[in-house]
């Protein structure tokens, strides 16, 4: 794998010399549409056989992207993901108390479009509400046994109908005292799902320890859903959130930590590393109650090319990051991702021996993604007979 830090005086036909590779590809392959906005400290991937893995030397794993989003651009992003991507999961359909599923788009064509590259759609059921997610909507669907079943056979329905060959529970903020009904449906939904030939899966909050107090963790039991799904996707990121203060999005010191407690409650074997495809850009100083911008990779780039600063680089987090003064006067901090902290997020799944990892979220503006995982991975590719019961 080889990736290059812009140092002052780099040029992209310099760099194409000294790679023996063209200027050209090397801008297609970091999505550079000016050869002169480059930034000193912007991580490039030369696209170049030396240093790429074999593949008879890659470990095969597998790729989920959650997409937020289903219209233009995420069905051009989907093409260029599709070949290193098991699952695409369409964020998502919303329990209801009555049973009813809704979804928040119609995902019809992307789901379509996975199916015609054989990426299998995964179907998420969740517990949002509005804007946000709902502990007293989980609540009520997990102390009504019909509610459950209603919504479990609205869920199947979906899932044939459209193409759906796998469910991703993702029931975020439960209350503590719900965690064993919690347990309870995931078991209902494996043996529903699993009657239809479907796996399960479920998003899981990145926990550090078993009884790890606050609302985000303590319903999720890590040795439970690991004995119950065929998989749990962690959510190994949001550490610097939109409306926190600012910090890196998904630091490699912290997601060693929950892997280090996730692997002595979960097989190595069914867990997807969660793994942040976007950036915040923060006003200083920070103030509680107010929002940082998102920036896809690059976004933060360009930012940081039109404000002529470096970007830097924080070698605990493993996390690109870069301060700015706007027009106004203000400070800002960026915190984002490059190849450089994307390829460090790909060796903890080497490392850990995982069975892969999940993007949060597309679309975005992140070339270097496809090129990062192929270099590096073969890519699971599922027959639908596969999904049936082992």
């Amino acid at each position: 794998m080889l990736i290059h830090v812009i140092e002052p005086g780099d040029t992209l036909w310099e760099l194409g010399k000294l790679y023996h590779v063209s200027a050209a590809d090397i801008a297609a392959a970091n999505g550079i549409r000016n050869p002169e906005q480059l930034v000193v400290g912007q991580a490039l991937v030369i696209p170049t056989r030396e240093g790429v893995v074999t593949g008879e030397e890659r470990r095969t794993v597998e790729v989920n992207a959650y997409f937020v989003q289903f219209t233009d651009p995420a069905p051009h992003q989907l093409d260029v993901l599709a070949p290193v991507l098991t699952y695409v999961s369409p964020f998502s359909y919303q329990a209801e108390t009555d049973g009813s599923i809704r979804a928040r788009s119609d995902e019809t064509a992307l789901v379509d479009a996975a199916l015609n590259q054989s990426v299998m759609p995964m179907l998420v059921l969740t517990n949002w509400h509005g804007d946000m997610f709902n502990s007293d909507v989980a609540h009520a669907i997990f102390t009504s046994p019909s509610a459950q079943e209603k919504i479990l056979t609205n869920v199947l329905r979906v899932m044939n109908d459209k193409g759906y060959r796998a469910l991703n529970l993702d029931f975020e903020y439960v209350y503590a005292h719900d965690r064993d009904l919690y347990n309870a449906f995931v078991e209902r939904c494996a043996e529903r799902v699993r009657k239809e030939g479907f796996l399960l899966s479920s998003a899981l909050a990145p926990k550090l320890y078993a009884d790890q107090p606050g609302l985000l963790y303590e319903a999720h039991d890590y040795h439970w859903h690991g004995e119950v799904c065929d998989f749990v996707i962690l959510m190994t990121y949001e550490w610097g959130w939109i409306g926190g203060p600012p910090m890196p999005v998904s630091p490699v010191d912290q997601i060693r930590k929950v892997l280090n407690y996730a692997i002595t409650a979960i097989p190595r074997d069914k867990i997807l590393m969660g793994v942040s495809v976007y950036g915040y850009d923060w006003t200083l100083p920070y103030r509680p109650g107010t929002r940082a911008a998102t920036l896809t990779p690059v976004q933060a780039v360009n930012l940081a090319y039109q404000q002529h600063v470096p970007i830097q680089y924080d070698l605990r987090a493993e996390a690109p990051y870069f301060t700015y003064t706007d027009a106004q006067g203000r400070h800002h901090i960026v915190w984002f991702e490059d190849p450089r902290s994307f390829q460090a997020k790909q060796d903890l799944v080497v490392e850990y021996n995982l069975r892969g990892m999940s993007f949060w979220s597309y679309p975005t503006s992140f070339p270097q993604v496809p090129i990062l995982v192929n270099n590096q991975f073969n890519t699971k590719k599922w027959t639908w007979e596969h999904t049936t019961v082992r």
